[in-house]
């Protein structure tokens, strides 16, 4: 199935322990480039983390962003900052001794200034672990289904977008046999007529040497082959899955360079309206594809 570039996905899950909401917001890009926004002490999982990812995303810009609430106590370790609690008692002995004052500390005050307490950062352990991970695959399974969504109102789009181009290379396929008879007769009228003026007799054989030559460089039938060919790996392309973006783009240069040439060789105001109208499409499409996996 085809995925789109862009998506948002999230997750809530509360669990006994602690709750974690993810987000995901992803826009196109050329590679994948992965940017975390994780809490500091759950950075060491960040590798194991990013291995989820990898297995969903093949290019694209992703910001993961987690909100981790612990609320198990164990996992929210304090830590006494004893070396500032003694230089802090030594100093008001030290001002108390200056003035002749007994100083007796008073640890409960002590105790009460916040400052001096760090909330040590926890270990992430496997079952920290296997919970990010089942939230992490949640929030994944949203953006997946976001991106593809967006990639099926976008194949619905190309799909019709290239039964237009056919249709159009068809009308430029039966046009073309008319528009080499035109211009024979024009060739072989302005030949005439200044053959007539030099009284000259036109030469069959060497009208017909240059009337193949002419048919040559007015046959498009290769091209517009070529054309249909590129058309149906377009729907296969379509049709196939992941990972089409870049296969889907490079046929669409092929088919600019097969309506082009049959742009050039054709000089004919129907043919060329035509040409310009699948040109119009396929750069519509072009944009669109920048959007696909």
């Amino acid at each position: 199935m085809l995925r789109s570039m862009t998506g948002f996905g999230r997750c809530f899950l509360e669990e006994e322990d602690w709750t974690q909401v993810w987000e995901i917001r992803s826009v196109n890009g050329r590679h994948l480039d992965i940017r975390w926004r994780l809490p500091p002490h759950i950075r060491p999982l960040e590798p194991a983390l990013e291995r989820l990812v990898k297995r969903r995303a093949g290019r694209g810009r992703l910001e993961l962003s987690l909100y981790l609430q612990m609320r198990r106590q164990d996992a929210r370790p304090a830590a006494f900052n004893e070396d500032l609690a003694d230089a802090m008692l030594e100093a008001l002995s030290a001002f108390s001794s200056s003035r002749g004052d007994d100083f007796v500390p008073d640890y409960n005050h002590l105790a009460a200034l916040s400052f001096l307490w760090e909330e040590g950062p926890p270990e992430p352990d496997d079952t920290l672990y296997q919970s990010l991970e089942r939230g992490l695959g949640m929030a994944l399974e949203d953006w997946d289904e976001a991106r593809a969504s967006e990639a099926r109102a976008l194949e619905k789009d190309l799909l019709t977008r290239l039964l237009h181009m056919e249709e159009w290379a068809q009308r430029i396929r039966e046009r073309a046999p008319a528009v080499k008879e035109e211009r024979f007769a024009l060739v072989r009228e302005r030949v005439s007529e200044a053959l007539e003026r030099c009284n000259q007799e036109l030469e069959e054989t060497r009208f017909l040497q240059e009337i193949v030559l002419l048919a040559d460089k007015l046959d498009v039938s290769e091209e517009l082959t070529r054309l249909a060919a590129h058309f149906e790996r377009l729907r296969e392309l379509l049709h196939s899955g992941r990972d089409a973006g870049r296969k889907l783009d490079f046929t669409l240069q092929e088919c600019f360079r097969e309506i082009s040439t049959c742009g050039n060789k054709i000089q004919d105001v129907q043919v060329s309206r035509l040409v310009v109208d699948v040109k119009n499409e396929l750069e519509k499409c072009r944009e669109q594809i920048q959007n696909l996996e």
